[in-house]
């Protein structure tokens, strides 16, 4: 089980690992061995609420695709349950942001003085722009 918060888990069967060879340096060790680590998430078919998935299928996210399929890549570490764990939490920290319900915003109106700020700033500026003008004829 992945807990993302106290009332939600994900079991591990809903998640599917792949082992792949990581790129970059290391020399023949990366060559030879599949220590990085995909993993996918189906959202669709996760047992999240309804109303979770819709949030994390709403999020605009380079991980998510347009099939709903949540794929992290990590290839941090040189081992493979390191690198496996590390998927896992950014997994489980995606889901959390995602499911985080967004306070929602009151409009409020601007103080009386910071609209007498404003208004002296656009005189104090249309005063100086006005003096640099050629006098009229």
């Amino acid at each position: 089980m992945l807990r993302i918060t106290a009332t939600v888990a994900i079991p591990l069967a809903e998640i599917e690992f792949t082992a792949i060879r990581a790129e970059g340096p290391g020399g023949q060790h990366v060559n030879r061995t599949s220590s990085a680590v995909q993993i996918r998430f189906d959202i669709a078919a996760s047992s999240l609420p309804d109303e979770m998935k819709e949030r994390l299928r709403a999020r605009h996210d380079r991980r998510i695709t347009a099939a709903g399929v949540i794929v992290i890549k990590v290839q941090d570490e040189r081992s493979l349950t390191r690198n496996r764990e590390t998927a896992l939490e950014r997994l489980a920290d995606l889901i959390r942001r995602a499911i985080a319900v967004p306070k929602k915003r009151r409009p409020t109106k601007p103080t009386k003085s910071s609209v007498e700020k404003r208004i002296a700033g656009k005189k104090k500026r249309s005063e100086t722009k006005r003096l640099r003008r050629l006098p009229a004829d």
